[in-house]
């Protein structure tokens, strides 16, 4: 029996939290936040300021050799059409690693006659490398094959493309992550190059904040969907903000499930579970800083521990100009 649910929990693992081997930065929650960017190309430059982040997330703290990820992204709106950004990120996984960093420019369309009103269409397109590198130099046992092995390494060339839509206290945002991709043979001559992964995302902004003070409420909604595996996922989000002389404080909770279940035997039953977790997460922006910490619990019967994930973050707004945008609009102000 704990052959069988170790088995499920590698697989439930592997095809919904990791993503596929060597596909980039996988997606969690931290887009939630302010930090759009690190998803979709198109965000790239929106705000009334030049981005800053940084992140942390650390998984099943007391397991040794548990994933890591850290992310830094930065980016610059150019002139009134134009944005640009960076990301780079090191993703570890036991004895799998990889690094990356890729470059992004987006351009911006506004169709709004007045300065006031947000009506804006935008595209961008992200390129990088990644550097993936699996560790079999102190792998245990009695394989000949795997015993006393090497560190084997290999560098792909990667590219995004994205758009996004925002009107007034609506925003929308597309991006295809892979689109292009160069040969991957780090475990053998066979492997897929499809990595594409689509991700479908938006939300509404209300409340009142006219004043510089209130309460702004945002749902929102993510779909991504693998192409190889065909594994589907949705987020469904809920954020509040509380608008503050110093800044704003905000807080929300989001809820993921994938839409393809895993089968176990439990019971002497055949059972099938959804990976599933909740993510409450708060965060604060003062005056030009924003630090923020986000938790994630795993649903289900099967979870590998209890200790759940990690993630802290810490952000810079620098060289903010007012935005003149009548709308209740975090994701383009702020």
């Amino acid at each position: 029996m704990k052959l069988i649910k170790k088995g499920c929990i590698a697989l439930i693992c592997l095809t919904s939290q990791m993503g596929m081997s060597q596909e980039g930065l996988s997606v969690y929650s931290e887009y939630l936040t302010d930090n759009y960017y690190l998803l979709h190309p198109a965000m790239a430059g929106l705000k009334n300021s030049t981005q800053v982040r940084i992140t942390a997330r650390q998984q099943w703290s007391d397991v040794d050799d548990a994933p890591q990820l850290q992310t830094f992204s930065g980016n610059v709106r150019l002139g009134e059409q134009s944005g640009i950004g960076i990301i780079a990120y090191n993703d570890k996984n036991g004895y799998h690693s990889q690094a990356g960093a890729k470059l992004t420019y987006a351009h911006h369309i506004t169709f709004s006659e007045s300065r006031y009103e947000l009506n804006l269409l935008s595209f961008g397109m992200s390129a990088g490398f990644s550097r993936t590198v699996l560790d079999e130099t102190k792998f245990g046992g009695y394989d000949p094959i795997v015993h006393g092995g090497m560190e084997m390494k290999d560098t792909y060339f990667g590219v995004d493309f994205g758009a996004a839509y925002h009107r007034g206290n609506l925003f929308t945002m597309f991006t295809v992550k892979n689109a292009v991709t160069s040969k991957r043979d780090l475990y053998s001559d066979v492997e897929s190059n499809n990595l594409r992964k689509y991700l479908l995302g938006g939300g509404y902004a209300f409340g009142d904040n006219q004043y510089g003070g209130g309460w702004v409420y945002e749902p929102s909604v993510l779909l991504q969907y693998t192409e190889e595996t065909q594994e589907k996922i949705v987020d469904v989000n809920m954020k509040v903000y509380k608008y503050m002389d110093f800044g704003k404080v905000w807080a929300g909770v989001s809820y993921r499930r994938s839409l393809d279940g895993v089968s176990y035997i439990k019971g002497g039953k055949s059972k099938s579970q959804y990976m599933q977790y909740f993510s409450p997460f708060i965060g604060v922006n003062y005056k030009s800083v924003m630090i923020s910490y986000t938790y994630s619990h795993v649903m289900g019967d099967i979870v590998f521990e209890k200790g759940g994930y990690h993630q802290f973050g810490i952000g810079f707004n620098l060289f903010g100009k007012k935005s003149p945008l009548d709308c209740n609009c975090p994701t383009v102000k702020d």
